[in-house]
């Protein structure tokens, strides 16, 4: 009778773990970014369902490879001036290395066309150069970190606002051509609470001469968000955030024309479309 007894118990605790395991695989499920191989855009290359992890890159650059519902895919972001036609990736998997080559279509951006009042910024004194190629040198390295924590991508928006300037706008400032907008623009007034979307490190913090106060936060495996022009920060380098946890506030530090929040999101050193992260219609 005993003997039963402990068999029961000992299938009650299978099936426990069973249970348990269903339901850790059914929590593997991760909400990938939208599928866009376009300038700007995020490539999901689906890379099979091999036990281990395989390693992907684009050239030398290591690219974020994640697990969702038992199959492997690698996130390629793809610059602003990428022309149309076909990039190639590398994929290892154990002593197996193959190559997958990836359409890109054309997108085409909008124009913006900005006034600033502090002419300042748009044409920056010989002073101000020294200091952005000094801060241009901190930024880039941010950008190219690669840890090996694996990012969560359902990202939520981190300000309560309405969507102003999107992504990929060819923007004039006083009528002069800069760079593309690479980034997203969040309209809330000064003060407004900024918050992480996702878990993550302070990669960075600091005052930028273009950008104004300024949150780096690195996600993993080279996912990287930036909170600018915020009139207050509340964390610091080395930190660790949740999801939902406030960075600082909302502001009109740096090159703007009113408070907002600039929204950028890196992914393999490359700007990339912040929408194609939000985990909503």
């Amino acid at each position: 009778m005993q003997h039963l007894q402990g068999g029961t118990t000992l299938n009650r605790h299978r099936q426990h773990l069973s249970s348990v395991l269903l339901l850790a695989w059914a929590g593997s499920s991760l909400a990938l970014p939208q599928h866009a191989p376009v300038p700007g855009g995020v490539a999901v290359v689906d890379l099979g369902n091999a036990v281990q992890a395989p390693e992907a890159r684009w050239g030398e650059q290591p690219l974020a490879v994640l697990r969702d519902n038992g199959r492997w895919f690698a996130l390629l972001g793809i610059p602003l001036d990428t022309l149309p036609g076909e990039l190639e990736i590398s994929i290892t998997n154990g002593a197996s290395i193959s190559r997958r080559s990836i359409a890109i279509g054309l997108k085409n951006y909008p124009e913006q066309r900005l006034t600033i009042k502090d002419k300042r910024k748009v044409e920056p004194a010989a002073e101000d150069v020294i200091r952005i190629e000094r801060e241009k040198k901190i930024s880039e390295e941010v950008k190219r970190r690669f840890s090996q924590e694996t990012p969560q991508t359902d990202f939520t928006l981190p300000a309560s606002g309405p969507l102003s300037s999107r992504f990929g706008l060819r923007r004039f400032f006083n009528g002069l051509p800069r760079n593309p907008h690479a980034g997203l623009d969040v309209a809330v007034g000064t003060g407004a609470p900024i918050k992480a979307p996702a878990d993550g490190t302070v990669a960075n913090t600091g005052d930028y001469f273009f950008n104004g106060n300024t949150v780096f936060l690195d996600h993993g495996q080279g996912l990287i968000s930036a909170y600018m022009h915020l009139s207050r920060l509340d964390v610091r380098p080395g930190q660790r955030v949740k999801k939902g946890e406030i960075l600082g506030a909302a502001g009109a530090t740096g090159r703007v024309t009113g408070p907002h929040l600039h929204w950028a999101v890196i992914l393999n050193n490359t700007p990339v479309d912040p929408e194609l992260f939000l985990n909503r219609p």
